[in-house]
């Protein structure tokens, strides 16, 4: 049995998977704060699995652990993960001591990947995870795809309008500026809970400005869809996070937007963008058990996905 963590900003979801890569126990568990908090917080999951499993936990063959940031697999070192207080901390020398278990760290969004194409039964796919920000998780015959500085998949980042709302990255018209939640929730200006939400409600009541928000998000993601499509020609493009809360409500206006784009080439209609948008489930546990799937891998280029 191997252990697999998604640590959030404010939660921890954490899954025990079998030798099927299924999922056979899993907990959540409040996210602590800083490096110090970070490793206690995974100790006290891994020692639930085992209570939930009714095993020692020191039996269970590996952890793996997806974290937000900057992460190096090949020295299982994650820096700015602002949403974490975690400025850089050196993952396997703090918890394999504390766990007595390998122990590998990677992202989380390219974990999700990994989950999402397990999930999915495909070995190559695109995760684009739709939360606070934009990123996406790319699998190709099985493989993550990295890249050469471990960019692949930061579409969030890619400019579709120079003239558009300014990014946290310092470009205008990014991907993120338009379908992130935090930049639309800025955009918006009103206070409440849930605010793409209330976009959502706002634009179907007529407010001119909630109709731009939400037609600029379904356009970033469209636009996300095609890059990812164009440049890796993976079999689907999985939407994941949490806008994916208003799946039924945005899909349909992507795969609107998809379609307005190939309307005009040929090309493009040969590729069937619409078609190959699809969505996880609400609750999968994609990120956390794809860190299992990577925990469990005696190298991080090997491949971990098969369809």
């Amino acid at each position: 049995m191997r252990v697999g963590l998604d640590v959030g900003g404010t939660k921890t979801d954490a899954v025990v998977v079998d030798a099927h890569d299924a999922v056979i126990g899993s907990v959540r568990l409040p996210t602590l704060w800083g490096p110090d908090g970070v490793a206690r917080t995974v100790v006290d999951a891994v020692a639930a699995l085992g209570a939930r499993a009714g095993v020692d936990p020191g039996s269970f063959a590996s952890v793996g652990i997806g974290m937000p940031g900057q992460v190096r697999p090949s020295t299982m070192r994650v820096s700015h993960a602002l949403n974490l207080g975690i400025d850089r901390m050196d993952v396997r020398e703090t918890l394999a001591p504390l766990l007595g278990l390998p122990v590998r760290v990677e992202n989380d969004v390219k974990a999700a990947a990994v989950g999402a194409a397990v999930l999915q039964g495909r070995d190559s796919i695109a995760y684009l995870n739709l939360g606070t920000g934009v990123a996406a998780g790319i699998v190709v015959g099985g493989r993550v795809w990295r890249g050469r500085r471990g960019a692949a998949g930061e579409v969030g980042h890619i400019s579709i309008d120079p003239h558009g709302p300014e990014c946290r990255c310092g470009g205008r018209g990014c991907i993120e500026s338009l379908a992130g939640g935090a930049s639309i929730a800025a955009r918006w200006e009103r206070p409440g809970e849930y605010p793409v939400r209330d976009v959502f409600d706002a634009a179907d009541g007529g407010d001119v400005l909630a109709i731009e928000l939400r037609a600029g998000l379904a356009s970033a993601v469209a636009a996300a869809v095609r890059i990812l499509v164009l440049t890796a020609d993976v079999d689907a493009v999985v939407l994941g996070g949490g806008l994916t809360a208003l799946a039924d409500r945005m899909l349909p206006e992507v795969r609107a937007a998809l379609s307005r784009g190939a309307a005009g080439s040929p090309f493009l209609r040969s590729l069937a963008l619409a078609d190959r948008v699809e969505v996880l489930p609400p609750g999968s546990p994609a990120a956390a058990l794809g860190a299992a799937i990577v925990g469990g891998t005696r190298d991080t280029e090997e491949v971990v996905v098969h369809g």
